[in-house]
């Protein structure tokens, strides 16, 4: 049965590129940033767009490499990757952007050969079963997008 594996699939389709009911979906979001304000931190104490989304792309990537079972990239690879410093040479927006689409592409590509059973699974270096991942990864990009929407306005006020 795929009853749940279906509705992760939905909602993370409409997170992405849909109808989500909190308003504009992911890649919309993303795709109409002023690029030249990305590094910019709307305060002292808040983090800019960029780091943001490498933050997004981070978590994405590690349910991909655990939907995947790969035993190359632990927890230890991810944790170093979390809010890494950015290099504007080597992070750019689209890069990023882009990585987010895919890595959710990936994932939802993954989800489609799956059944409801494997949501019982335990995810490795974790205490959570794939069900609790799956839930978390999207209640993480809607956090964050919004998080991403509020810092816009804040560094593009005329827009």
């Amino acid at each position: 049965m795929r009853k749940e594996v279906d509705y992760f699939i939905t909602t993370m389709r409409s997170v992405l590129q849909g109808e989500p009911w909190y308003g504009q979906p992911a890649m919309e979001i993303l795709q109409n940033v002023d690029t030249t304000k990305v590094y910019d931190r709307p305060n002292d104490h808040s983090h800019s767009l960029m780091e943001l989304l490498y933050h997004m792309v981070t978590w994405s990537e590690f349910t991909l490499k655990r939907l995947e079972k790969d035993e190359e990239n632990n927890m230890q690879a991810f944790e170093e990757l979390d809010w890494r410093k950015i290099d504007p040479r080597e992070h750019t927006w689209e890069k990023a952007v882009a990585q987010f689409k895919v890595t959710h592409d990936l994932i939802i590509e993954l989800l489609n050969a799956k059944d409801d059973e494997f949501l019982s699974e335990k995810v490795d270096f974790r205490e959570y079963n794939f069900r609790f991942l799956l839930h978390g990864i999207i209640q993480h990009d809607i956090y964050h997008l919004g998080q991403i929407a509020y810092a816009k306005k804040l560094l593009e006020p005329e827009r």
